[in-house]
């Protein structure tokens, strides 16, 4: 069932993968790095675009499909369908054994845990009642399970909604009442909403939100490759946190994601630039201390086991490519 539901994701979204592959011919003398992104394609995967169109500048070339879910994702790289995976998958990792391991910290976590009003007024009101998050496996699901626990709460059901817009959709349909949003999308809330939509609190949350990792083959045969690419995160996560307009100039100049709406265009060089001054993208790519930190984290929302202090950051993470990268600057 796992294949058919990937060969079924890889059909059905085939425009994904030709819109990731716009940009500039090389002689082909290489297979792609193949990126498997479990998320609709939106705005928040410019930055990452325009990162793998730069390295393709750098004849490395790239590919990218977007698969339904997260979890499948992360089943084609482990069954080599694909290179490169786009998640935090601690938990995958450590329940699987799975031979995966994490090499660039994308983004930590800043997320908006958002009701309505109309419904419910605090973390209490939530006990017995319905939520909503991105994936099984998230951090949005790790964060709400963590305020779950803090608040002495339980939710009735976790539904899965990829998509912080679908999600926001949903909540002014009011088809939801309790989700999680990144900051674009309370934005959107506040804007369309005004007070009927409220944000609950979050406390003493630092963790990792995407993270991409690949399969022990591709560390091994594709290395050098891999270094070039973190080359080029670093290179391009540090121009947007100096100019986070450059996304836009970037998107149009590379022609990726052409079938946005016009709103979201619009929307790219705001979402950016509230990420930005929120420090949703470390400059630095990643370090052992994220680990324990991202241990933590998931400990307390109940998503793994074990000690921060005594885990081995290898048994997660393949700091190689970024060491290398960071050699090359």
């Amino acid at each position: 069932m796992q294949r058919r539901s990937i060969l079924k994701s890889v059909a059905g979204l085939a425009a994904g993968t030709i819109m990731a592959m716009a940009g500039p011919v090389f002689a082909q003398d290489k297979d792609p790095l193949r990126v498997a992104f479990g998320d609709i394609a939106s705005v928040e995967s410019l930055n990452l675009l325009i990162a793998m169109e730069r390295t393709k500048e750098r004849g490395v070339p790239m590919e990218m499909t977007f698969f339904n879910s997260e979890d499948v994702a992360s089943q084609a790289v482990l069954g080599g369908e694909a290179d490169i995976g786009v998640g935090a998958p601690y938990a995958f990792i450590q329940n699987a054994k799975a031979p995966i391991r994490m090499f660039y910290r994308m983004s930590s976590l800043l997320f908006f845990p958002v009701v309505n009003s109309e419904v419910y007024s605090g973390w209490e009101d939530l006990d017995g009642e319905e939520v909503t998050v991105h994936s099984r496996g998230s951090g949005t699901e790790a964060l709400m399970r963590l305020m779950e626990s803090k608040h002495g709460i339980e939710y009735s059901r976790i539904s899965y909604v990829p998509g912080s817009e679908v999600r926001a959709g949903a909540m002014l349909q009011g088809t939801i009442n309790a989700t999680i949003v990144d900051a674009a999308n309370f934005r959107l809330l506040q804007q369309q909403g005004g007070d009927k939509f409220a944000r609950l609190p979050l406390e003493g949350v630092d963790a990792t939100d995407e993270a991409l990792y690949a399969n022990a083959e591709t560390f091994e045969e594709r290395g050098d490759d891999l270094a070039i690419f973190v080359e080029e995160l670093l290179r391009t996560w540090k121009d947007i946190d100096a100019d986070p307009s450059i996304v836009a100039d970037l998107r149009e100049e590379y022609g990726l994601l052409p079938d946005l709406p016009d709103d979201a265009v619009a929307d790219a060089v705001p979402y950016y630039t509230e990420a930005v001054e929120g420090g949703v993208y470390p400059l630095d790519g990643g370090e052992p201390q994220n680990a324990k930190d991202d241990i933590a984290f998931l400990a307390a929302a109940g998503q793994v086991e074990g000690n921060p202090e005594e885990i081995d950051p290898a048994d997660y993470w393949n700091f190689g490519p970024l060491e290398a990268a960071k050699a090359a600057q």
